[in-house]
């Protein structure tokens, strides 16, 4: 048995959440796949995996060992990625997570441009609303933070953006257009659910002024709560009320009228986009690419943050 690939392939089922699955992604038979977690199981001596009809969960030795395996793969990675810095092109796969609107908003619209550079380089794109607690099964983790951010992570900042409010004229048609945040108490408030400590959890929305000043804080009535900025985006586009979000995300509906900018003269928040790394002393030459090529290459889909 090859232990390498065994340990590649137990790891590609449990990313993939399935045998078929793993075996697609791998080019492999689901009998090949099947056949060799067994004869790993028989190896190592203990069930990896629990199997039922409808889903596949980690023993706790399969989480155990997952997460050695995961090292050592990222390991073996780096070390092929050390010799290809001694040849012109990169290949190999880069392994990124983040928010759902990063990946579609700030690394989506740059996918084109980064393939024809290193068309040998696999982008391998995932997405959690909170990313930070799996940074170490990433080569890159994209998060977005408020300046009182302070972790102990290594990250590059690389854009900042501010939140601002929004809501769709057909809105204002009907309920008014605030003009000082006070105002915002009468209006349908389109809420994102905010993780406890962020600073942000509760019904009170703190409004900072851009020209420098105190605070704000305004208490909101939520008609619509939900942790996905893309929700919160298509419920302000059809008229549900107020919300805030990133200069980033709106921008584009900002440009065509479809959103209207409130209280120019204030913000939600000031956040910066970072690029987490693991812990991990050896950066492939293919992230440290990736992570030039972000800085040097805006995305003409993306508009101007600041």
């Amino acid at each position: 048995m090859d232990r390498l690939q065994a340990m590649k392939v137990f790891q590609r089922v449990v990313d993939e959440g399935g045998f078929a699955a793993a075996a697609r992604a791998l080019d492999m038979s689901p009998a090949g796949v099947t056949r060799m977690l067994a004869a790993l199981e028989d190896h190592l001596g203990v069930r990896l995996l629990q199997r039922t009809t409808r889903k596949l969960a980690l023993t706790d030795a399969g989480e155990a060992y997952l997460l050695r395996t995961r090292a050592i793969l990222h390991e073996v990675e780096d070390a092929e990625s050390a010799a290809a810095e001694h040849s012109r092109e990169l290949h190999g796969v880069l392994r990124v997570l983040a928010t759902p609107v990063l990946a579609s908003y700030y690394l989506a619209p740059r996918a084109a441009s980064w393939h024809e550079r290193h068309p040998k380089v696999l982008l391998d794109l995932a997405t959690d609303p909170f990313p930070q607690a799996r940074i170490e099964e990433f080569d890159l983790t994209f998060v977005v933070v408020d300046e009182g951010f302070d972790a102990d992570i290594v990250a590059r900042p690389l854009a900042t953006t501010d939140w601002i409010a929004c809501a769709s004229p057909e809105y204002l048609q009907r309920a008014g257009t605030p003009q000082a945040p006070g105002e915002l108490q009468v209006h349908s408030y389109l809420k994102f659910q905010w993780p406890q400590g962020s600073g942000h959890h509760g019904r009170q929305a703190r409004l900072q002024p851009v020209a420098g000043g105190d605070a704000v804080a305004v208490d909101l009535s939520p008609v619509l709560q939900t942790n996905s900025f893309d929700v919160l985006l298509r419920a302000a586009l059809d008229g549900a009320g107020i919300t805030f979000l990133s200069r980033l995300l709106v921008a584009p509906h900002l440009a065509r009228g479809t959103l209207v900018h409130l209280l120019p003269g204030w913000v939600f928040g000031r956040f910066t986009i970072y690029a987490a790394l693991p812990t991990r002393k050896f950066m492939p030459a293919r992230t440290r690419a990736f992570l030039d090529f972000l800085e040097e290459t805006p995305p003409a889909a993306t508009p101007r943050t600041r």
